[in-house]
């Protein structure tokens, strides 16, 4: 008959055994929770954005890029405009145009820079 002491030993092996598995799960769902492959941004009175996010991880490889304005989450951007902590345009001109101006000038592939070349009016 197993003894006390077994029985601790058992359910400490259990725990940690589950305890593994629950951090191993939750650390491959945050490595591979990159965010929808395409995007659809507000874009305000010029209308929507479509926004193809997988390409622009793949190209720029560093997410701090553009996430260091506004967290990698969905609305940010929005919640942070209503908050006043972002101006109304600030991501559009100030992050995507000017990184694709500059990417242009370095001789790099790069996105549009005009405003209706993004902006879809519906």
């Amino acid at each position: 008959m197993p003894t006390a002491g077994a029985h601790a030993w058992g359910r400490g092996l259990f725990c940690a055994a589950g305890l593994y598995c629950a951090v191993a799960a939750l650390l491959a769902f945050a490595a591979d929770d990159r965010g929808a492959a395409e995007l659809v941004l507000e874009g305000g009175t010029s209308g929507p954005v479509p926004f193809p996010h997988a390409l622009h991880q793949e190209k720029l490889e560093d997410c701090q890029l553009c996430h260091a304005v506004f967290p990698q989450r969905r609305g940010a951007i929005e919640a942070l405009k209503a908050q006043g902590t972002l101006a109304r345009k600030q991501v559009m001109n100030e992050q995507c145009t000017r990184c694709h101006r500059e990417r242009k000038q370095q001789g790099k592939p790069a996105g549009p820079t005009a405003c209706t070349t993004c902006h879809r009016k519906t």
